[in-house]
């Protein structure tokens, strides 16, 4: 016979550092909701905005800007309003993305989305670990031409500092769980403002010395030096760069798992999606448009290179370093879903299993005991080296980017968080309501698909022409 009433013994049946669910009580406010969002959303996409804004033109280039901003705040209040089921407020958590779709499709969608998401959330791990290298062989590069001369031959391999990366995140990966990275978070949120204010005072600086560069209201011309097919291939790689520089869906409902449960989850997650969306879009705006300002139609994919690696050196090697360290949290952000999902499975199929399951606690150095788990260090530890070796075999910046936002922005952004909307709702089909956002979920395929064919073509074109393990 079932007597719950024999384990409530004082007047709060609830321990105070556990939730109404048993679990760990959570201590996230939407200021370090915003961080976390900040943390994830202004990462490597900013650096890609002044090539795209080229590739497109002033009048396509800030349009579709604003248009993925508008759709990625739309739909990330979509899926705030998911997280507790069937009511918003004071229904049962959930905790992860595929919970979430659990919840409120079933079925086959379960599987695709997890498929979406984990795929995708690999490419962004890969996609940090290219582009942390590529920041801190700027590092090396400028110091090498300031001390050397302009002449000198500097070229540094990135493959040392991808080995750097990883060990460094191989330490940070063995923090349990999402809810301790918030200090982690918001040190990368102010790496983030760091160099993009770098970068647009050095764009200011370039376009107030009067230096001539070509801008045009359609981007780069079809000449000489660009054909009308690539033309076409740059322009949909440049719209997957932009929906990559939008990617956070795939962590919203991790990042609000971490939100106390007073005030509402949802309504904290929406002030939170608000503030991210809002500061990285002007973030994008002024670092895509006075870029391309600075460089016009012959912008670089990653535009703090750009400015040279001679003066001032060091206010370019500040910014690179942020942009490393920037990329330090945000690889945690993006792979901490991706191991608590493998664990999870891992601890329910052999559950019997000391090694999966059996917590060590470890005396460190002005930190106190820390909880190390064998299963843990192993996998974690295995991921994080697969990541950058797969990262050493391909390190193309802008065609990877611009594939991973094209895989990703369709499904996790736009199709799930309509969907689940329309069925938790009850919209009746071929209403106004289903309709327009019929509408928008298949103009959005649309797009990805288009800037996916784009980014692999750009893919395909730096392969013939590379040779893995060998320094450009």
């Amino acid at each position: 016979m079932d007597t719950p009433s024999t384990f409530h013994i004082t007047n709060d049946p609830t321990p105070k550092h556990l939730d109404d669910d048993g679990r760990d009580k959570r201590t996230g406010t939407w200021l370090t909701a915003s961080a976390h969002i900040i943390t994830a959303v202004i990462g490597s996409g900013v650096l890609s905005l002044a090539w795209a804004i080229a590739q497109l033109g002033w009048v396509a280039g800030p349009a579709v800007l604003m248009t993925f901003s508008f759709i990625t705040y739309f739909t990330s209040t979509l899926l705030a309003d998911a997280y507790r089921a069937p009511d918003p407020v004071h229904g049962k958590r959930n905790y992860t993305y595929m919970d979430v779709v659990r919840a409120s499709l079933g079925g086959k969608k379960v599987q695709l989305c997890g498929i979406a998401q984990y795929v995708n959330l690999v490419g962004v791990t890969i996609g940090y670990t290219i582009t942390a290298s590529i920041s801190i062989v700027a590092v090396k590069r400028s110091n090498c031409f300031h001390y050397n001369g302009h002449d000198a031959h500097c070229q540094p391999s990135n493959y040392p500092y991808m080995a750097v990366f990883a060990v460094i995140q191989i330490v940070l990966s063995q923090i349990p769980n999402f809810h301790k990275l918030s200090w982690l978070s918001i040190l990368a949120a102010v790496m983030s403002f760091a160099y993009s204010l770098i970068g647009l005072g050095l764009s200011i600086a370039t376009v107030a010395r009067g230096v001539h560069t070509k801008t045009t209201l359609t981007g780069t011309e079809v000449g000489t030096d660009l054909t009308s097919s690539e033309k076409v291939w740059r322009t949909f790689q440049a719209i997957g760069d932009i929906a990559f520089a939008y990617a956070f869906s795939t962590v919203l409902i991790e990042i609000q798992d971490t939100l106390k449960s007073h005030p509402p989850e949802n309504k904290m997650m929406k002030r939170a999606s608000l503030v991210g969306v809002l500061t990285t879009t002007m973030f994008y705006m002024l670092c895509g448009c006075l870029g391309y300002a600075a460089f016009g139609n012959d912008a670089p994919g990653n535009f703090l290179t750009g400015f040279g690696f001679y003066e001032p050196f060091w206010l370019i090697d500040i910014a690179n370093i942020c942009i490393a360290v920037h990329l330090i949290g945000a690889y945690q952000v993006f792979c901490q879903p991706i191991f608590g999902f493998v664990e999870k499975k891992c601890k329910q199929r052999w559950p019997e299993s000391k090694f999966i399951t059996t917590e060590h606690a470890v005396n460190v150095p002005c930190c106190g005991e820390y909880p190390v788990n064998m299963f843990r260090l192993v996998w974690r530890t295995a991921y994080v080296a697969l990541t950058a070796l797969i990262a050493m075999i391909f390190p193309f910046f802008n065609s990877f980017l611009g594939l991973i936002g094209a895989a990703s922005f369709y499904p996790l952004t736009v199709y799930f968080p309509i969907e689940m909307y329309i069925a938790r709702a009850k919209i009746p089909r071929f209403s106004f309501t289903w309709v327009w956002l019929k509408i928008l979920t298949y103009t959005c395929l649309v797009v990805s698909l288009v800037a996916a064919v784009g980014s692999i073509q750009g893919l395909l074109t730096d392969l013939k022409k590379y040779q893995p393990f060998k320094t450009e």
